[in-house]
């Protein structure tokens, strides 16, 4: 037995185990993540529902738990519809493309101490380069269609990904700057020991003194969520798709599983901007209190608990997502860009500036200087 067991390790540590391995890694979180995705739009839905007195989806499967399921059945058996004119590879490729890059920016999430894919020590800037390249899958698709709507819907689209992932990259610099590191199982860990540890209330280092640096990382923390809704295309800034101008923008003659695969991504990406949330500012998978007890529990619990405190803080993440879906109104195309340019651009720089001097010239505690 032991010679088998020490075979099998040996084979686990060779490049081809290592693929299996890897492979098999992904082949659970994607499942995971899919199913997750399921009740997380079922959720969506509901909470939208709530918000304007109605009870949503009811009626397929006990509490309208199915509904989800059946929606997909309905999309994989529908008729696939090319437009004459549409580039057929390109009109295929964009939704195929959308969706692969919104589930490659999960490699490296960790979930939990231990859960992670790809524990890299440049993470975020990997994250940077997938959400860099989505903006191609939906101005592909724009433009593939050979229709103006959807044209304008593409074209909406990539100025105002483009806008907001500025913002977006100058928030996570602060962070980056708190923490000393591009790893986000690192920056996760730096967190630790109570939520006044967390990154919006100015990290770990640095004594009580680090709470001063609150004044700089709530701001921060709120220009992110503002532009995650404005980068995932989110209401209130669901400005490409917009069915009031644009009937349903670059998704318009798109049907059947291309549809549902640009859907499939949209919502990939708003879970994965709920998850950064709450690991660049809110502990990720840390209890927002000391846990000393998890040193006699055994790697798995251990594990299990941050898995479920991640889950809470994603879901919490969600739910704001929904909430700002159902009570605020969109906005005007003008003033999404004065938001972004004008106000979330200088006030991220500032930041920035504000946090650099901060570990610079703050309190050195043997940390600092």
């Amino acid at each position: 037995m032991t010679d088998f067991l020490s075979a099998m390790a040996a084979f686990w540590a060779t490049p081809v185990g290592w693929t299996v391995l890897t492979l098999v890694h992904v082949l659970v979180i994607s499942v995971i993540l899919l199913i997750c995705i399921a009740f997380i739009l079922l959720a969506d839905r509901k909470i939208w529902a709530s918000a304007q007195l109605r009870k949503g989806p009811n009626v397929v499967g006990p509490f309208g738990m199915l509904q989800t399921f059946a929606d997909l059945m309905k999309f994989v058996f529908k008729e696939i519809i090319v437009p004459a004119g549409a580039d057929k590879f390109v009109f295929i490729l964009a939704p195929l493309l959308s969706t692969v890059l919104a589930m490659g920016g999960w490699a490296v999430i960790p979930f939990a101490p231990g859960w992670v894919i790809s524990n890299i020590n440049v993470g975020i800037l990997y994250l940077f380069a997938v959400s860099s390249l989505g903006v191609y899958g939906i101005i592909m698709g724009g433009w593939a269609s050979n229709s103006k709507y959807p044209f304008l819907g593409g074209l909406r689209s990539a100025a105002q990904m483009v806008s907001y992932e500025v913002s977006i990259g100058f928030v996570i610099i602060t962070v980056i700057l708190l923490s000393g590191s591009m790893n986000l199982a690192t920056i996760i860990e730096k967190q630790a020991g109570g939520f006044w540890n967390w990154n919006v209330f100015g990290g770990s280092e640095g004594g009580w003194w680090h709470l001063i640096a609150t004044v700089v990382m709530f701001p921060m923390m709120v220009v992110f969520f503002i532009s995650a809704l404005a980068e995932t295309n989110r209401p209130p800034f669901d400005l490409p798709e917009a069915e009031s101008e644009l009937v349903a923008g670059y998704q318009v003659e798109y049907s059947s599983t291309p549809f549902l695969l640009f859907f499939l991504a949209e919502y990939v990406n708003i879970v994965l901007m709920c998850a950064m949330i709450s690991i660049l500012f809110f502990g990720g998978w840390q209890a927002p209190w000391p846990t000393p007890y998890l040193q006699h529990w055994w790697p798995f619990w251990v594990s299990a608990h941050g898995f479920v405190m991640m889950g809470v803080k994603i879901l919490f993440w969600f739910f704001m997502f929904a909430m700002v879906k159902a009570i605020v109104p969109r906005y005007r195309y003008d003033q999404l860009m004065r938001l972004g340019w004008k106000i979330f651009l200088p006030t991220s720089l500032v930041a920035v500036a504000a946090i650099a001097a901060w570990r610079v010239f703050g309190p050195v505690n043997g940390v600092y200087g």
